[in-house]
């Protein structure tokens, strides 16, 4: 690990003028240090932004409002966060480990860095951490690499449970910045790698994440989270869903679908959601519409099974709410 400096500053308009283009912000770390001690990361500087106001978990007839520095944990033991976005509380429990979750902030979990194992080998090429150096996973071992939204820059799934549900349910972020305030769609937020897989999101130098926001959903409280991964405690998703229905009587008036484990960011997937709209909540309905999940993806050489598996996690996900 390289040398640093670090500061913990007391206001985020300190926080924001220690900001520099070798600075890295520091919450719970547990992303953070790990890629300092492997090498993949090497800031000159450290800010520590715990002491900033930052906090706090609101539900009301405005939605749901988190702040950036709320451990993931609480947020996933909330009362409120439970009975009205279950599957923010169930995506957040599938996540890492309880040791993890009591420490990791809510805005570093979504701006965690891909676990893609030629990301975190310093030996091997990565376009992610050193941009113009190839992609060894578009040929390599990519079992557990995206079939969406991918490039012959970068296969790299986003690693976030939590992120998946926030999309699904059109969730913002607010970030500030020395040049003030702005709100963004999550979905919006993270870029597709293209020919900069380097670039991840839209955050502009200097800039925190400061709050998420979950705009009100009714019948948020119909929502499940579904990780099928290759063992129970922390491990990644090879395929996960999000899912909310709004049925009355048998019908499915509306719905929201996303998937993780699949896409180089959460995914969210329109056509699913109109396939089932206005449908009877019955399995066919559920099939015909997971159908419509596999539109657009590449395969590589060895997960090829994703094609099926996420068709099959959207079915299992919609059959546990709908019947």
């Amino acid at each position: 690990m390289r040398e640093f400096e670090y500061t913990a500053p007391d206001s985020t308009e300190r926080a924001l003028a220690l900001a520099g283009d070798d600075t890295a912000f520091l919450a719970g770390g547990t992303m953070l240090v790990d890629l300092m001690k492997l090498g993949v990361t090497a800031p000159r500087r450290v800010v520590d932004i715990n002491a900033l106001p930052m906090r706090g978990i609101r539900a009301g007839a405005d939605g749901l409002r988190i702040g950036a520095l709320e451990r993931m944990a609480d947020v996933a033991d909330h009362p409120l966060v439970r009975e009205r976005y279950p599957m923010v509380s169930q995506a957040l429990s599938a996540s890492a480990s309880q040791q993890i979750r009591t420490m990791a902030s809510m805005g570093g979990n979504l701006l965690q860095r891909t676990r893609c194992g030629y990301f975190r080998d310093v030996s091997s090429p990565c376009n992610k951490r050193e941009p113009g150096s190839g992609c060894p996973a578009v040929t390599g071992a990519n079992r557990m690499h995206a079939v969406l939204g991918t490039s012959e820059h970068c296969v790299a799934t986003h690693p976030s449970d939590v992120a998946v549900a926030l999309v699904a349910l059109d969730a913002s972020v607010r970030l500030r910045g020395r040049s003030g305030t702005r709100t963004v769609r999550l979905e919006d937020f993270y870029r597709l790698p293209g020919t900069t897989p380097h670039l991840e999101n839209v955050l502009r130098p200097g800039e925190l994440i400061t709050e998420i926001l979950v705009p009100p959903l009714p019948w948020a409280g119909r929502s499940t989270y579904l990780k099928i991964r290759d063992r129970q405690s922390y491990e990644f998703a090879l395929s996960s869903a999000a899912v909310a229905l709004d049925v009355r009587g048998n019908t499915v008036v509306d719905a929201r679908v996303a998937v993780g484990g699949a896409g180089t960011r959460p995914w969210r997937l329109p056509a699913v959601e109109a396939e089932l709209t206005g449908r009877p909540a019955d399995p066919t309905t559920y099939r015909n519409a997971a159908a419509r999940a596999t539109e657009g993806m590449r395969p590589l050489t060895e997960n090829r099974f994703k094609t099926v598996l996420v068709r099959r996690t959207v079915v299992r996900a919609l059959s546990s709410l709908g019947g």
